[in-house]
């Protein structure tokens, strides 16, 4: 389990992580989200003690990690897998790691197998591309067979078959009872991997929160339904207390009541259904409505391309 109470952490006037207290328990993942510049990398360095914070704490199983005498047993993390020595191989680059914690030679040909670097492990880093010395990075994490395991952005550079197997890596360690803790901005693979959800924006946190519960509550969800007297189904959901609204091909838009009670006033007055689904927002959408206001950086809409007879 990873917990931060209170963590703050200032670059001058710059509050980078502003009271920010949460947990990452054993047993699931749990993503890391927030827009560019909210404290994630930050907050990800405080974990493992490369930042020192100006206020609070942060504990890996109730220790600090500067406390474990062989850290790697007990967290594994990558942050930037393009941080190793170039002329260094794959092998030499886990070896001296193994070596600096005690790990034996047999776990450094384990783990490259596990990634599918097998066949590259006497091969320089520096000529690595960025899918491969991602695959690097995440077999040094799971190098001490660790409780613990933290990814910022695994995913980067990876072919689709890539994606599909660090997505089953991540849901098998946390199946095994390890506390697994994943920061990404793609909200499409967080969707499918995390089961948690830990949200900050400007240093502070928006959210902490499953990722049903989570998409549940955003403020667009709707039901919608499709009926052979819409107008009737639409007055007694009104008189009912739901929010009714209208979609150009008929359909109702119906907010506060249940799928299961709108088909039960359906079926009371006779009226009936030819649709009734329920329309959720989407991680993305639900994580923008969340974290808009908490955007620092904006871009602009692009240019519209002159027609050739505007040219």
């Amino acid at each position: 389990m990873i917990e931060a109470v209170g963590l703050v952490k200032r670059y001058g006037n710059v509050a980078a992580v502003d009271g920010l207290s949460f947990t990452v328990p054993a047993g699931s993942v749990t993503g890391f989200l927030g827009p560019n510049g909210s404290g994630k990398s930050t907050t990800m360095r405080m974990i493992l003690g490369l930042d020192a914070p100006d206020a609070g704490a942060v504990t890996v199983n109730g220790r600090p990690y500067a406390g474990y005498r062989r850290p790697l047993y007990e967290v594994g993390a990558l942050l930037d897998a393009k941080a190793v020595a170039p002329g260094r191989s794959a092998f030499q680059h886990l070896r001296w790691l193994a070596l600096s914690n005690g790990i034996p030679r047999s776990r450094v040909d384990e783990v490259l197998r596990q990634v599918g670097l097998a066949s590259a492990a006497r091969k320089q880093v520096g000529r690595f591309s960025l899918g491969m010395a991602q695959r690097l990075g995440i077999a040094a994490a799971l190098l001490g067979d660790p409780p613990v395991l933290m990814f910022d952005e695994p995913v980067n550079g990876l072919d689709p078959d890539g994606v599909a197997w660090i997505r089953s890596v991540l849901k098998s360690l946390a199946a095994q009872g390890r506390t697994v803790f994943l920061s990404s901005h793609l909200m499409s693979e967080m969707a499918v991997t995390a089961d948690r959800l830990v949200i900050i924006g400007r240093g502070r946190l928006i959210a902490e929160t499953g990722v049903e519960e989570f998409l549940a509550s955003g403020g667009e969800n709707y039901i919608r339904v499709r009926c052979t007297e819409a107008d009737a189904l639409a007055a007694l959901l009104a008189e009912r207390g739901a929010t009714v609204g209208h979609d150009p091909d008929g359909a109702l838009r119906v907010i506060d009541a249940t799928a299961d009670e709108i088909g039960e006033a359906a079926r009371v007055r006779g009226l009936g259904l030819l649709e009734l689904s329920p329309q959720q927002m989407s991680l993305e959408q639900r994580y923008m409505e969340l974290t808009r206001d908490t955007t620092d950086y904006h871009a602009t809409q692009p240019m519209p391309v002159p027609t050739p007879a505007a040219r």
